[in-house]
């Protein structure tokens, strides 16, 4: 495997996490032109994912090899994948974003000092900071709504706990490939064999056949391929040339492209409090991609 440097290794994230905030919207829209739950809709994007990774693999016999490393890989990218879903339904869109998304990188930096002894510099702390508060700021509009009287369910508490599960598992597929980083490809398809299988009970007795049309096809090729095996391929890849804290608050970028990708295709309205949120979330992915290409 050619070595990853610093510098590409933050490229390589930060198109990662462009190619995931398109995904929130390509599944809401398969929600209603597919005829598939969220469960269905994760299977069909684990599966498409290992046979796009498949099929541009130079050399599927490595594949045969792979280890048991694969297993809690993709399991955990079950779990997170669910406890989201989970969390959205108890809780609403905004607030499960904001636990989930914020709670993660403060898991991967607590993780990576204690467990892979990662030191934290200065300006990963102010980035560790800076983007949860950018978050925040960015989906505060939608929070408070959330948290008002009218908004506020039985399940929002389940699905705060539901939230930081996914963060927790996110977190730990994340120090867990930065420890065992050897082959990224190999453990992207192996993790979406896994988390398929692991789906898959909870999947099939809701039906897993979507309803074909050329708009729900498309859209399940397109999940498959960027937001799936394109980003993931690059998020292993990342991994083994930065720090896991780096990379959790880069994928925090994902948050500000879902935002612009509502503006600009669905007609969505950001305040300017939402606006400076943005900026702060881009910035502390700025700042940590410039200190990644200082470290090279």
């Amino acid at each position: 495997m050619t070595p990853v440097s610093a510098r590409r290794g933050a490229v390589y994230v930060s198109v990662a996490a462009t190619a995931w905030g398109t995904g929130g919207a390509a599944g809401a829209l398969l929600f209603e032109s597919s005829g598939l739950g969220p469960v269905g809709v994760s299977l069909w994007r684990y599966l498409l994912g290992a046979a796009f990774l498949l099929a541009l693999t130079r050399r599927p016999s490595r594949l045969r090899r792979l280890t048991w490393h694969v297993l809690p890989v993709g399991a955990g990218m079950a779990v997170y994948q669910t406890a989201y879903f989970a969390a959205i339904a108890g809780s609403g869109v905004a607030v499960a974003t904001v636990v989930t998304m914020g709670a993660t990188p403060i898991f991967t930096a607590l993780g990576g000092r204690l467990l892979l002894r990662e030191p934290l510099g200065p300006v990963t702390r102010v980035a560790l900071a800076v983007a949860p508060a950018g978050l925040v700021l960015l989906t505060w509009e939608s929070v408070v709504r959330a948290g008002s009287p009218a908004g506020v369910g039985a399940g929002v508490g389940a699905g705060i706990g539901y939230a930081l599960l996914s963060a927790a598992g996110y977190a730990g597929v994340t120090l867990f490939s930065r420890r065992h980083s050897t082959d990224p490809q190999g453990t992207a398809v192996g993790g979406f064999a896994v988390g398929a299988a692991c789906l898959a009970p909870f999947a099939l007795p809701a039906g897993v056949l979507p309803e074909l049309s050329v708009s729900s096809v498309a859209l399940l090729l397109y999940l498959g391929a960027v937001p799936t095996a394109l980003a993931y391929g690059l998020f292993f890849r990342a991994l083994t040339a930065l720090p896991a804290t780096t990379v959790s608050i880069i994928s925090l970028g994902e948050a500000a492209g879902a935002a612009l990708i509502g503006v600009v295709l669905f007609g969505e309205r950001l305040t300017p409090l939402a606006w400076g949120g943005c900026a702060l979330l881009l910035a502390a992915v700025a700042v940590l991609a410039l200190k990644a290409e200082t470290e090279m």
